[in-house]
């Protein structure tokens, strides 16, 4: 079974500019470290059914993470399917709390496979995944 991880940020911008920038899938690799570079698999570049091939580095480790979104609801959520090495589903979900302020929650649900260490690898990744989309979500909300 999967472990989820959920981090969260308030960002000081309306919920409209922060979906902005965030549907902007190919600038994501500007506020996501992990996140080294991001190419296309489908003509589409957002919405549902866009997929994409993330190639991502987490320390020395280093994988193509195929992404397909699975949930598009402007400006409070879209959803994925990680179909690469590592398997799993995520979601950003972003709410108005007034005064021009978004609160983005980050979720993610991973599985390592057996060959990784399968759910030892899920609970020692669990902190470092967790302090690492802290840290993007601290650089997105440097972004506004």
């Amino acid at each position: 079974m999967a472990r989820s991880i959920t981090v969260f940020v308030t960002i000081g911008a309306p919920i409209d500019a922060v979906w902005a920038d965030l549907a902007d899938l190919a600038s994501h690799v500007e506020w996501m470290a992990d996140a080294e570079s991001i190419t296309f698999v489908t003509p589409q570049t957002s919405g549902v059914g866009t997929t994409m091939e993330v190639e991502t580095r987490v320390g020395p480790l280093r994988l193509n993470d195929i992404m397909e979104f699975t949930g598009w609801d402007p400006p409070h959520r879209m959803a994925i399917r990680h179909q690469g090495l590592v398997t799993g589903v995520g979601e950003f979900v972003l709410t108005d709390i007034g005064g021009d302020t978004t609160r983005f929650m980050w979720t993610e649900a991973l599985t390592f496979p057996w060959y990784l260490g399968g759910p030892i690898t899920e609970f020692f990744a669990a902190p470092v995944l967790s302090a690492i989309w802290k840290r993007n979500l601290a650089r997105l909300a440097a972004r506004f």
